[in-house]
């Protein structure tokens, strides 16, 4: 249990638990561990767990549990929890990637501001397994850093109205791949042809809080065969 942790109210059957002030590799381990710890109460005084950055919040049965009898269950939880005594292990998931000029609008641009050729940019951003921090936004969406501070780039000043499923994507030092189209203004980069959502798969997600995530390149064949549109 971090020494840092704290729990707060966050609503009539809601509190969050903070692990960190910010987000880093520790505080997102911490929140993965937690949920795991923490997993078999759902369905037993506890309706849902939505982990993010550096917390995770729970929603519990107020039939069952009031904010003290809760807290107190979650503290001796995570006190009695013992490290490698989960019941699933972080991943490490690798999606393929696209990367070119009518995969990536931004990608010429991103590279020209960095000072870097468009091969460096797409080698760095391959270079390095991404933490999933949180998952939002849009179902399947997921939050991944820190990108190389080489290629961070900030939000485009004006939001695109429709980026496309499967956009790889960098805003700051995240990167995230789109998995609907949608509106957005992160700085586009490449194409994914890796469903990141279907409500009929199980699981629903390839990738969940905790893993990591390591992209690769891939030609624009690979990427139609693979089942991607352009």
């Amino acid at each position: 249990m971090s020494a840092s942790m704290r729990i707060d109210i966050a609503g009539e059957n809601t509190l969050i638990v903070y692990f960190a002030e910010v987000a880093s590799e520790q505080s997102a381990a911490d929140v993965f561990t937690a949920t795991q710890a923490l997993e078999e109460l759902v369905g037993h005084g506890v309706i849902d767990f939505i982990p993010s950055y550096a917390s995770l919040l729970v929603i519990y049965d107020d039939d069952v549990f009031d904010f003290y009898a809760m807290r107190n269950e979650i503290v001796q939880r995570l006190k009695s929890n013992q490290k490698g005594a989960l019941t699933k292990e972080s991943r490490l998931v690798a999606l393929p990637v696209y990367y070119g000029a009518d995969a990536g609008p931004d990608l010429a641009e991103l590279a020209e501001t960095a000072k870097l050729s468009i091969a460096e940019v797409i080698e760095i951003h391959q270079s390095q397994a991404y933490q999933v921090f949180a998952i939002g936004f849009a179902p399947g969406f997921a939050f991944l850093g820190e990108v190389d501070p080489r290629i961070a780039a900030p939000r485009k000043s004006t939001p695109r109205k429709a980026v496309p499923k499967g956009a790889v994507a960098i805003a700051d030092r995240q990167t995230a791949v789109y998995p609907s189209v949608s509106p957005g203004g992160w700085n586009l980069i490449g194409l994914c042809p890796t469903p990141m959502f279907d409500a009929k798969a199980t699981p629903c997600m390839p990738v969940e809080v905790g893993d990591k995530v390591k992209f690769y390149a891939i030609s624009k064949d690979e990427y139609l065969a693979l089942g991607g549109e352009l």
